[in-house]
């Protein structure tokens, strides 16, 4: 397997961002990997690299690993401004989801600067979801095509766990905390193994915020949550788009057609595969799963 450059990104805001960089000897494009939310990290996905790098090398294709600032549950990120050094905090737990455009900007400001002039974006879970938010706020932007894995609806999610009523309230908790200039003080009854401040679980709950972009669950229970129309931001999409689903992703309500179904009705013209036995992350399929994305980039 290609052996991993170490590489440092500048985002537009001034965070520094790290990633691995594996670049076959003939490269003619770069995909970009956008990871999950929750304590995700680049630098612990093994079976990733194993199938994917070979896979991709193969079709003179790079392939970035990076750290979004919503990587880990909770991290303390430095920045410098006006030769200034400064100090926030980032991870799961302040992450706000149109972020993600500054990040995406970085990485591919960096990319430009190696060479490329090909880009695809393959985002897994969250990071399906911020392919469809970086689409809406940069839709001229400089990528070729979207994978998206897993898109997941964050927000039916803590709707159906927490009940309307609990829901409603913590919702409205942090939107007033936020406003009020409260947004990084943690919130501590949610779950016990989770960390949200008021700010990011009002951006990942709020049923009309950037997150929504897959609302599955309003949809199949046939309830209303959100003032603004459903699946706005995926809808927009006008690039070639693979979208695929594992059989058995735990978050899909127990009905991955019927979550793919949807999507096909939205946006007939992309590519749709669901890997029979699949969970969320594919675990295990990693082998199917990078044989559709190469037979899809070949294609296209």
């Amino acid at each position: 397997m290609l052996e991993p450059t170490f590489v440092q990104i500048k985002t537009p805001d001034h965070f520094t961002l790290p990633g691995l960089l594996y670049e076959p000897k003939k490269k003619r494009a770069v995909a970009i990997y956008l990871h999950g939310n929750g304590s995700s990290s680049v630098f612990y996905h093994d079976d990733q690299l194993t199938e994917w790098v070979p896979a991709f090398a193969k079709l003179g294709v790079a392939l970035l690993f990076f750290n979004n600032r919503g990587a880990h549950l909770l991290k303390s990120l430095r920045y410098k401004k006006s030769g200034k050094n400064f100090k926030t905090y980032g991870g799961m737990a302040y992450e706000k989801i149109r972020d993600c455009v500054s990040d995406i900007d970085g990485v591919i400001a960096f990319l430009r600067q190696r060479g490329y002039h090909t880009f695809y974006l393959i985002g897994s879970s969250t990071g399906a979801n911020k392919i469809c938010v970086y689409n809406h706020y940069k839709p001229r932007n400089q990528i070729s095509g979207y994978v998206l894995l897993s898109g997941g609806d964050d927000t039916g999610i803590y709707y159906h766990q927490l009940g309307r009523k609990r829901f409603y309230a913590l919702l409205k908790r942090a939107q007033t905390n936020t406003r009020q200039g409260r947004g990084a003080e943690l919130i501590k009854e949610i779950f016990p193994e989770l960390l949200f401040s008021h700010q990011a679980f009002y951006d990942i709950a709020n049923p009309d915020g950037d997150y929504n972009t897959f609302p599955f669950y309003e949809t199949m229970r046939k309830i209303k949550l959100s003032r603004k129309p459903r699946f706005r931001y995926f809808k927009e999409i006008k690039k070639p788009t693979l979208v695929v689903y594992g059989g058995k992703d735990e978050y899909c309500w127990g009905d991955v057609p019927g979550v793919v179904e949807i999507l096909q009705k939205l946006k007939l013209e992309f590519s749709y595969k669901i890997i029979s036995g699949a969970d969320h992350g594919f675990s295990g399929q990693q082998r199917k799963l990078t044989k559709i994305m190469a037979d899809w980039l070949r294609s296209i």
